[in-house]
C-alpha cells in the first residue's frame, strides 16, 4: 500500500500541473505582446477590416471560389512553375479584384471547422496562406522582400492578417498555429497559441510536406499551387517532389549534400536528420541524387543552402 506521504503528494500533482497551462499561456501572451510592439504592428489591424458585408452560403463554397483565384492567378500573373508572381499585373488583375470583393470580405463569417474534413481544412489553410501572402504584397507595397522594416520578417508575418469567423487571423498563425499543430515559430520559444485560444480548434495534425505547400513571398520559397481537400495528398507530394527536385545538390568529393534550410528550420516536423534523408529519398527522382543520399546515409553530411529573402517578382 502507499504510504499517507506518497497518497499527500498523488493528490498534490493534478493541482501543482493545473498551475503550468497557466503559466505558460501568460508567457505566450506576453511574449507576443512584446513582438507585436518591437515589430510596431497593430494587433488588431485586418486587411478586410473596411469591405463591406458578403455572405457565401456554404463554407465549401468560398473554399472553392479561393482555389479558383489561386488557377486564375496562377494563368494570368505567375510564370508557369508558380515560383514568380508579376505583381504589378495582379494589382490590375480581374481575378485578384474578385478575390478581393468577394472572398476577403466573406472570410469575416467564414467558419472554416463547418469544411467537410480535415483535408479540405488543411487545403483551405494552404491557399489562403497563399493568397493572403500575395494580396499583403499588394496592400503594403512591399517592393523588395518580405524582411523590410522593423524586425524583419517577425512583422511581416504579423502584420498580414485576415478576419476569420471574428477572429484576428495572421500568416503567423495560418503556419505556426493552425497548419504544424501549435508548434511555434521554430525562432521564438514556444507554443504558438495559448491553451484559451479559440483558434487553437482550428489546428491540425503536423503533416512535413505542407511546408514545401506555403509560399512566404521570397525567391527561396516553395511556388504557388492551388490545392483541394479531394486532391490533397497527391498535391501535396507533387509540392514536395517539384521542391526537392529543385533544391537538392549533391558534393560527392565532400560527403554532402545540399538542401533548402526549411529542413533545417522546421526539421522537428521532418524527424530530424534521419527524418530529412528519408523525406529525400521518398521525394527525389531517381537520379543518381538519391542514389548517392541511399548509399552514403549513415555518413552524409547534410547542408543547408542560404535563403533568398528577396521578392519572388518576374
Amino acid at each position: 500500500m502507499l504510504q499517507e506521504e506518497q497518497l499527500a503528494n498523488l493528490t498534490k500533482r493534478p493541482r501543482q500541473l493545473a498551475i503550468w497551462p497557466r503559466a505558460g499561456d501568460l508567457l505566450i501572451r506576453v511574449r507576443q505582446s512584446i513582438l507585436y510592439q518591437l515589430a510596431g504592428v497593430q494587433p488588431t489591424l485586418v486587411i478586410n477590416g473596411g469591405l463591406p458585408e458578403v455572405n457565401i452560403a456554404l463554407p465549401t463554397e468560398l473554399a472553392a471560389k479561393l482555389k479558383e483565384t489561386l488557377d486564375k492567378l496562377k494563368v494570368s500573373v505567375m510564370d508557369e512553375t508558380g515560383a514568380k508572381i508579376g505583381y504589378a499585373a495582379l494589382r490590375k488583375s480581374p481575378a485578384y479584384s474578385a478575390y478581393r470583393d468577394e472572398c476577403v470580405a466573406a472570410l469575416r463569417q467564414f467558419k472554416p471547422d463547418y469544411l467537410p474534413d480535415q483535408s479540405a481544412r488543411r487545403a483551405f489553410w494552404i491557399n489562403l496562406y497563399n493568397a493572403l501572402v500575395l494580396d499583403s504584397v499588394i496592400t503594403f507595397d512591399v517592393e523588395r522582400n518580405v524582411t523590410e522594416g522593423r524586425l524583419g520578417l517577425l512583422a511581416f508575418f504579423r502584420r498580414a492578417a485576415y478576419l476569420v469567423d471574428g477572429q484576428r487571423v495572421s500568416l503567423e498563425d495560418i503556419e505556426h498555429g493552425i497548419v504544424r499543430a501549435n508548434r511555434g515559430n521554430p525562432f521564438v520559444l514556444g507554443a504558438h497559441f495559448p491553451t484559451q485560444d479559440p483558434q487553437l480548434a482550428w489546428s491540425l495534425p503536423v503533416d512535413p510536406r505542407v511546408l514545401f505547400a506555403l509560399n512566404c513571398g521570397g525567391r527561396s520559397c516553395p511556388p504557388i499551387s492551388s490545392y483541394s481537400g479531394e486532391k490533397l495528398e497527391e498535391q501535396l507530394d507533387t509540392a514536395s517532389r517539384g521542391f526537392v527536385d529543385a533544391s537538392v545538390d549533391i558534393h560527392p568529393d565532400k560527403n554532402a549534400i545540399s538542401v533548402s534550410r526549411i529542413f533545417q528550420w522546421y526539421r522537428g516536423d521532418i524527424g530530424g536528420r534521419d527524418g530529412i534523408i528519408d523525406f529525400l529519398i521518398r521525394y527525389l527522382p531517381d537520379d543518381k541524387r538519391r542514389e548517392f543520399v541511399v548509399d552514403s546515409r549513415d555518413k552524409l553530411k547534410v547542408r543547408f543552402s542560404a535563403y533568398d529573402w528577396r521578392l519572388n517578382s518576374v
